[in-house]
Order: structure tokens, then sequence, then C-alpha cells
């Protein structure tokens, strides 16, 4: 099954504490950007990548997609206030009603085997996501108070990329849009429409790099790949 894919790249990375955005900050020697497009330039399925980017990193990003040769690079989109801002800009340039994945550009682990099936299952149900179980306890806590341990069985983590048909999630942006609403992932806006979403199991290993603590996770599960 074919697919694009948008990549959110327009975020300051704050809590990196990098002084520049951190998809610019090298794991063994490649920028983490360049991973986690590499992943995407290998996977014969994949026909093409959107990125929603920062202007200031505008001429950084081309040089780096020329450097490595990332041909399925299609467009360079301006990023938005909002994650999901920039990830709208990014879906007004998709013209086909196939499937369209979000992934953060910050997630370089994602297995293709894994975005095989996601795609699979958003092209038969028109919208899926990867997650993990929970593994630790959860608890309910107000005000610093812990109010109800929840039943873990049921919680996932989610992850992405985020599988949806393109006709879909554009409804759902534009209910967003008009609604004033802002969701913490592009799954809460397509089930705002009421659609049900698929969820995909994925792997611990697919982290998102988000503070410094995370690139000795990252370094660590490079080896754990190269051996």
């Amino acid at each position: 099954m074919t697919y694009q894919v948008i990549i959110p790249a327009a975020g300051q990375g704050k809590r990196m504490g990098a002084g520049k955005n951190k998809l610019l900050l090298e794991l063994d020697g490649i920028p983490v950007l360049v991973h986690t497009l590499k992943v995407f330039e290998a996977d014969k399925t994949c026909t093409g990548i959107i990125l929603a980017i920062h202007p200031q990193d505008e001429a950084e990003f081309r040089a780096l997609i020329k450097k490595y040769r990332l041909s399925k690079v299609i467009g360079l989109v301006p990023g938005g206030k909002e994650r999901q801002d920039s990830i709208f800009n990014a879906l007004k340039t998709v013209r086909d009603d196939g499937i369209i994945l979000v992934h953060d550009a910050a997630r370089p682990f994602i297995l293709r085997n894994h975005i095989h099936r996601l795609t699979e299952t958003a092209a038969q149900t028109g919208a899926a996501i990867i997650g993990v179980p929970a593994k630790d306890t959860m608890k309910k806590v107000g005000n610093g108070v812990v109010e109800a341990t929840v039943e873990r069985s049921s919680l996932w983590a989610v992850q992405t990329p985020q599988a949806f048909r393109v006709s879909l999630l554009a409804a759902a942006y534009e209910k967003a849009e008009r609604d004033s609403f802002l969701g913490t992932d592009d799954a809460s806006l397509v089930e705002r429409l009421g659609h049900p979403v698929t969820m995909v199991e994925g792997d611990y290993d697919n982290i998102k790099l988000t503070t410094p603590e995370d690139l000795f996770f990252a370094e660590a599960i490079l080896k754990k790949r190269q051996k």
C-alpha cells in the first residue's frame, strides 16, 4: 500500500536545550532529521515526504536533503504557530485521496514493517495509529494527591506515525479549524468526527527525542540495532 508522509519539523525543541533545532543534533554523526527521513526514503511504498519547517531552517534543511540524496522530499511548507497548524499547511498540498501518514521528525526509530501494518490498516479502516501498552501502574492525581488507580490494561502510550485516508484527515482538520479546537494529536481530531481509530501495536524503541536524556537512550538503541 503506497502512502505519502507529512513530517512537522518546525518546532523549537526548547526542552532539549540545544540552542538550535533539535533535529540538527547528531546521532552517530548524522542529524536526527536525516535518520528519520532515511526510513521513508528507503521504503519503496513511500511516494513522497512533505516537511513543515521554520523558514530559518530552510537553507540548512535543503543542504541536508541534497547531501544525503533524499529524493522523496517533494515539498517544504512553512510551519505554523502550533504543530497542528504546520500539519494542516502540509495537508493542503496533498492532492490525491490515498493514505497519508503524519510522523514526528524526532522519532528516528520507527520500523518499516510497522509502517506497512499501519498503512494497510488505514486503507481498510480509514484511520490507524501506533502505540504500546502502558507498563507502569497509572494513577489519577489532583492537586498532588492520588484520586484513583487507573485500570492499566486499557491504556496505551500513543506514538507516530498515524495513518489516515487523506479526505478523512482533511475533514477532521477543517472541522477543528472551524471550531478553534486544538487537539493533542491527529487522531484526536478524527475522533471528533465520530470515526473509529484502530490501534496497531508498535515497539518501545520508537521513542521521541525531547530532552537531553533521550539522546542517551537513542545512542543505546542505535548500538543495539547495529549489533
